[in-house]
């Protein structure tokens, strides 16, 4: 039996059911955002009803879009926890579409005035914004492409700006851009990529100073584990609930979302589900992408190079948690001005749980995939602290030497299935720049030189040097032992 309001049991809807008029456009329709900003919405609905429904809008894939059309647009969370599992269902999206199909219907869905927020979860990858300088990378062929075909963009960037373009000739009515990706300053990062596609499109001076004017790009801090579906989750669903659901989502207990209370035309009331709006932002934000992103990469990469396919068990060998607990106390905690009133041995304690939860089976291949976008987040500003200190920042350069040794491993060495399942957007390129290494140095060096890192941590032979060093040691003795050599030489400056 499918999933349907006609089959839907009887007080199992998360908040309230949206109205049919709605108020979101939503870019990246994947796990994230469907047990994370529309569950939110849903909570907020219930406490405040609004025209707030969402027209959901996937990249690429249809799976999902047909799954859910198919099922009147409901699907289920799966909370996944030690305690024990839950199921409930979401009913928030009102219209799905499909940017790669559909792409002049999307730019004029975020033209439309009667659409006031609008919200992204397209990944790091999807803001094409250079490694090396930080700004929109116009090299990036599927932004030439963009700029090249005006009326097709692909892009998450290229269609905001010609949805922004099309708004602001219709009248401009007042927008609100919310980026709840891993982004530091994701806002600010939306907004200079797309006013950078708009002056590279040779948008009118008109278009540029509305948008300065009318449109507004919150920051803001999104945290919730939500690891990728499975016939597992699919069967949870069925015996919670007693229906089919092909769109199910898994997820921690564990939520939440911290927001810049800028919104330029309305807003849901979104503090009544838990969110937290605050100007310290930035700093929940740092704390997110360092202590929670950072070292979850960390766990991901030295468990696959030991041959472990969850987080959890990559968590539970007393190697992880040690480097773990060392880049946090010697690293990113220090890195970080933390919140007003932040307990941070709480939220560490809080990690180390939630790294645990074995009944959410949080993939390692998962984690670590898309590193070379998610790396740029975390390790630099870290690292590079400790290098003007004249520290090594050990953590930050195994992180990165396991990272190497998973995606871009050297001749001869064999990372093992788990990191052969990581999804890695740059690994031609990683490949292309490495060909031809004499050795395990050379190696690492073309790919610290190779423009995947800043210039100004790249810049810093000693830490390029420590990133070598480690990799020697994971291709001849193996990643435990490297992690023993990080730890040996742990630094003595940390304040």
């Amino acid at each position: 039996m499918r999933l349907s309001h006609a089959t839907l049991p009887a007080g199992r809807l998360i908040g309230a059911a949206a109205p049919e008029r709605t108020g979101i456009v939503h870019l990246g329709l994947g796990n994230f955002h469907r047990a994370h900003a529309a569950v939110y919405t849903a909570q907020a609905l219930a406490a405040e009803p609004g025209d707030w429904g969402i027209v959901g809008v996937a990249n690429r894939s249809r799976r999902v879009v047909d799954a859910l059309r198919a099922q009147e647009n409901l699907y289920s969370v799966l909370e996944l926890s030690p305690a024990g599992e839950r199921a409930d269902v979401v009913d928030v999206h009102r219209r799905t579409l499909v940017a790669a199909d559909d792409a002049d219907e999307v730019v004029a869905t975020l033209a439309d005035p009667a659409h006031r927020i609008v919200t992204l979860t397209v990944s790091e990858n999807g803001y094409h914004r250079s490694a090396r300088t930080g700004d929109l990378d116009l090299d990036a062929a599927e932004i030439r492409a963009d700029l090249a075909d005006p009326a097709n963009p692909r892009t998450t960037v290229g269609l905001l700006a010609r949805g922004l373009e099309r708004r602001a000739a219709a009248g401009g009515a007042p927008l609100t851009i919310l980026s709840c990706d891993n982004l530091q300053s994701a806002g600010t990062t939306t907004r200079n990529m797309v006013e950078q596609f708009l002056a590279a499109a040779a948008a009118p001076q008109e278009v540029l100073d509305w948008v300065a004017a009318s449109v507004t790009f919150p920051n803001a801090m999104v945290d919730r584990i939500v690891p990728g579906a499975t016939d597992e989750t699919r069967e949870g669903v069925r015996r919670l609930l007693g229906v089919d659901d092909a769109a199910p989502v898994p997820a921690e207990a564990f939520t939440m979302w911290v927001i810049e209370d800028h919104f330029a035309a309305g807003r849901p009331r979104w503090e009544a589900a838990g969110a937290i709006f605050s100007d310290e932002v930035e700093a929940y934000e740092l704390v997110k992408l360092r202590l929670l992103n950072g070292s979850h990469s960390l766990i991901a990469y030295l468990g696959a190079l030991d041959g472990r396919e969850t987080i959890p068990a990559s968590r539970g060998q007393d190697f992880v948690e040690e480097a773990v607990r060392a880049a946090i106390a010697d690293e990113y905690l220090p890195s970080i001005a933390l919140p007003t009133g932040f307990d941070a041995d709480d939220y560490v304690a809080s990690l180390f749980t939630r790294w645990s939860n074995h009944s959410l089976g949080d993939r390692t291949s998962r984690v670590g995939s898309d590193g070379s976008t998610k790396l740029l987040q975390r390790v630099p500003e870290p690292a590079l602290r400790l290098l003007h200190q004249g520290e090594v920042p050990q953590q930050m350069a195994l992180t990165v030497a396991a990272w190497i040794c998973c995606v871009v491993p050297p001749a001869g060495f064999v990372p093992g299935p788990v990191a052969d399942a990581m999804q890695e957007p740059a690994r031609a390129r990683l490949a292309q720049a490495t060909a031809g290494a004499p050795d395990v140095r050379g190696h690492v060096g073309a790919v610290l030189h190779g423009g995947f890192f800043p210039d100004e941590l790249t810049a810093h032979p000693e830490f390029v040097s420590r990133v070598a060093d480690l990799v020697e040691v994971i291709v001849t003795h193996g990643v435990r032992a490297a992690t023993r050599e990080a730890l040996s030489a742990r630094p003595t400056v940390r304040s």
